[in-house]
């Protein structure tokens, strides 16, 4: 096992799989951008299979709809629950994006931990935390899944452009940031109806957050005006992406956005969407995050220079650009710099055990899992703002997170079978990144879970 070939399992990936970090060091870089083929893996999908985006469009109208005619008659739904029956409507209405969202995020967690491409698998939640939905409003939480199905994994090394489409159209963005119901003042149906108005979230957000970023100079003018240009952007039952334009909803009139005009109308958002994809500081607010994720907190001017370059020479190809950051010699170097978050915690250690995400409790594994993500701060598709999940060290390194990840790392030890070699994990899932100082203390653990909970509290463990 080389040093490369653990950091390339760690840092690139999502920890080690019992055998990975030898697989990996023959060519480290070579097993990294062979797992860029074929597009991203996908999460195994529950009995009777994913709805889809359009599907799911009608379900939650099913939805909203049960939920008008039985409120208030909590009784009938007490009688029901009292007999074991379903509630009204035939499906629990309380419950219908619950389940479907807990379905979704457990099969992707499993992926994770039993994945033989996981530097494909970081690439999906990258891009997922830098286009967040969240479930944190819930009416998105029945789509957040299809969402990162449908719109990233599609993607991840296709072009910027064609993922900046996908999000922008899926249900769950639509949903999030208000926009399915957004309608130009001056629009047929803005003149019909004062109430409805201009929405201005995913104008601003589709700027700010997902291309330009905060510091490019644009201003409230622009704000709105990209908001009018995406008037008429809503839900659709009768499509398959779930996606619908409103004509009647949408601005008239040529819109003016950052000193170029647009024309009304389906052809003229594109348009402004296309040119916000290709524009310079787009490929820089992109390489910062991106070398931020994969190098260190504060990467290194010259690395972000070079990604940025390649975003632009490119096109926005994000499979050149993933290639660029595996090359990047910045990357490589021997001090683990990121700390994990706890989910990539999490599914670190689980990894370490060889889990292959069968039998028959592996259903009530995952929900114990999730929960334990969430006590220790972070639930996928659950962020408290747009900007997403943070992505730095000093959010998820203070004493509470520590400790908490503690005694998670005990429980977990402790339920391991015994004849599990805690030594032979160590070795084998961290390789040269483990360090004598653990093997020392591990070694004088008083018991299995105390050792465990030593390797997963480590410094080379708590970082990639």
């Amino acid at each position: 096992m080389s040093l490369e070939g653990a950091i390339a399992v760690h840092r690139f990936g999502l920890g080690a799989r019992p055998g990975e970090i030898a697989r990996a060091s023959g060519n480290p870089k070579a097993w990294l951008i062979g797992q860029l083929s074929g597009g991203a893996p996908m999460p195994a999908a529950p009995q009777g299979g994913w709805a889809g985006a359009g599907k799911l469009v009608s379900e939650e109208e099913d939805y909203k709809a049960e939920k008008v005619r039985t409120k208030g008659d909590k009784i009938a739904r007490k009688d029901a629950k009292s007999k074991g029956e379903p509630l009204p409507g035939g499906k629990d209405a309380g419950n219908l994006r619950k389940q479907t969202f807990n379905d979704e995020m457990g099969a992707r967690l499993a992926l994770g931990i039993t994945t033989d491409r996981p530097f494909a698998e970081r690439l999906v939640r990258f891009w997922s935390n830098h286009f967040t939905v969240s479930g944190a409003k819930k009416k998105t939480l029945l789509f957040v899944g299809d969402y990162e199905r449908e719109a990233i994994r599609p993607h991840i090394t296709g072009t910027f452009e064609d993922m900046l489409f996908a999000v922008c159209m899926h249900p769950a963005m639509q949903i999030y940031l208000d926009n399915w119901h957004s309608t130009g003042p001056n629009s047929a149906a803005g003149q019909k109806n004062s109430k409805k108005g201009l929405n201005e979230n995913l104008g601003r957000e589709l700027m700010e957050l997902y291309t330009l970023g905060v510091d490019a100079g644009y201003t409230q003018a622009d704000v709105i005006a990209m908001a009018k240009l995406l008037t008429g952007w809503g839900l659709y039952d009768g499509h398959a992406n779930g996606f619908g334009f409103y004509e009647d909803r949408h601005e008239p009139g040529p819109v003016t956005l950052r000193g170029k005009t647009y024309q009304p109308g389906w052809d003229g958002a594109v348009a402004a969407i296309k040119d916000l994809a290709h524009d310079p500081a787009t490929a820089r607010h992109i390489a910062r995050k991106f070398a931020t994720h994969f190098i260190s907190d504060d990467p290194p001017a010259e690395s972000v220079k070079r990604l940025e370059a390649v975003f632009n020479d490119t096109g926005g190809n994000l499979r050149a650009l993933s290639e660029a950051v595996v090359k990047d010699q910045a990357a490589w170097g021997a001090d683990l710099k990121k700390f994990r978050t706890p989910v990539e915690y999490v599914t670190a250690a689980m990894r370490l055990t060889g889990w292959n995400g069968q039998g028959e409790h592996s259903d009530k594994q995952m929900k114990r899992l999730m929960g334990a993500v969430r006590l220790m701060g972070e639930v996928p598709f659950e962020a408290p703002s747009p900007k997403g999940w943070p992505d730095t060290a000093d959010a998820w390194n203070g004493s509470d997170g520590l400790l908490g990840r503690i005694q998670w790392a005990k429980e977990f030890g402790d339920a391991l079978p015994q004849t599990f070699n805690v030594g032979d994990m160590a070795n084998d899932g961290l390789g040269p990144l483990l360090r004598a100082n653990t093997k020392t203390v591990m070694a004088k653990a008083n018991s299995k879970g105390e050792a465990v909970a030593l390797l997963l509290a480590s410094p080379e463990f708590q970082r990639r």
